[in-house]
């Protein structure tokens, strides 16, 4: 809980590592404004951007971490795309009014002091993988904001996925731990790797088993909790399965273990950083004024107070304490107005 004292210092920071996964933030805010043209009067696209920084002050809001890490796709090949050609191979283009707020969104959390992590021949997913890890072995609650489910398996009694979703034109999250995970899918977070590997994904092209949905796959993981169990099983002819679907799943043995192979995140990205490298810092005021000044985000120019006058010219920066102070003081204003 947070505690709010008479004096901004005095806010409580607590052991928490946030993970937030930006290319599917930065898509999940571009189309969750529906796509809409915002611009500048300059013609530069910012609803990506503007709805990116609306979802990460609400959770920094909500959970006060200590910790904060953004990880961002890179456009080299995967070890997934060498070991599977078609993979992602369905998948259109960013569309330009995104691809040209990419390289802004990194700049204004640079301006914040907000860690970047991006490792090439790997993919957000397994950077964040990788980080949670780290952070529930140094004792930590890890929160992973993502839109994409695919991070479920990543879900323990420390690591919660914040899945955002927009509810009656507001944004709200869907919090996946492994009890939630459990409740839903009525499987540990890390089976759904298996389910991955029969069902396939369309959206990323990996193949699965043809003929076998998600609910064929979720209830053969539950009998037989992985795929080598359940072929072991066949093997042995000590499984239940009848007809066409035996065949199928025969038949698309090696596809079965590729699709698992493609849906498992990595857990061991080599990431040379340390946890004091992802600490929540002081704002460099005057750079996140300037970039807010060009992209017109008046409403986090007055929330933030970054053209305060008491701000002497040798202390350009906002300290977290502050930030996470005016985040609730604001939302206590327009709560009451």
């Amino acid at each position: 809980m947070i505690v709010l004292r008479k004096k901004i210092h005095e806010v409580i920071f607590l052991d928490k590592l946030v993970l937030i996964d930006g290319n599917s933030i930065m898509n999940r805010a571009f189309y969750g404004i529906g796509g809409r043209a915002i611009m500048t009067s300059n013609g530069l696209y910012t609803n990506a951007i503007y709805g990116f920084l609306a979802i990460m002050f609400r959770l920094i809001e909500d959970t006060n971490p200590k910790y904060l890490v953004v990880s961002f796709d890179l456009k080299a090949p995967t070890a997934r795309h060498k070991m599977y050609e078609g993979y992602k191979a369905n998948r259109k283009g960013m569309p330009d009014e995104l691809a040209q707020q990419m390289p802004i969104i990194k700049d204004v959390l640079r301006a914040m002091n907000i860690d970047i992590v991006e490792k090439e021949g790997y993919e957000a997913d397994d950077v964040l993988g990788t980080l949670s890890k780290y952070g529930e072995e140094q004792g930590l609650d890890v929160i992973i904001l993502s839109g994409d489910r695919d991070t479920f398996q990543l879900a323990t009694n420390k690591v919660t996925i914040r899945i955002p979703r927009t509810k009656g034109g507001k944004t709200e999250t869907d919090n996946f731990d492994r009890n939630k995970v459990l409740e839903v899918y009525g499987i540990e977070p890390m089976q759904l790797k298996d389910v991955k590997g029969l069902q396939g994904d369309s959206s990323d092209n990996i193949p699965g088993v043809p003929g076998v949905g998600e609910k064929t796959a979720l209830s053969l993981i539950q009998r037989y909790g992985s795929i080598e169990n359940l072929y072991e099983k066949i093997e042995k002819n000590e499984d239940d399965l009848k007809g066409k679907q035996r065949e199928k799943i025969v038949e698309n043995k090696d596809l079965a273990f590729l699709s698992k192979t493609l849906g498992t995140i990595n857990l061991e990205v080599p990431i040379d950083h340390t946890l004091e490298d992802f600490k929540v810092e002081e704002w460099n005021k005057k750079e996140v004024l300037e970039l807010f000044q060009k992209l017109n985000f008046k409403r986090y120019i007055e929330r933030f107070d970054l053209k305060s006058e008491d701000v002497s010219e040798n202390n350009k920066e906002v300290s977290r304490s502050a930030f996470v102070f005016r985040l609730r003081i604001f939302k206590a204003k327009r709560r009451n107005s």
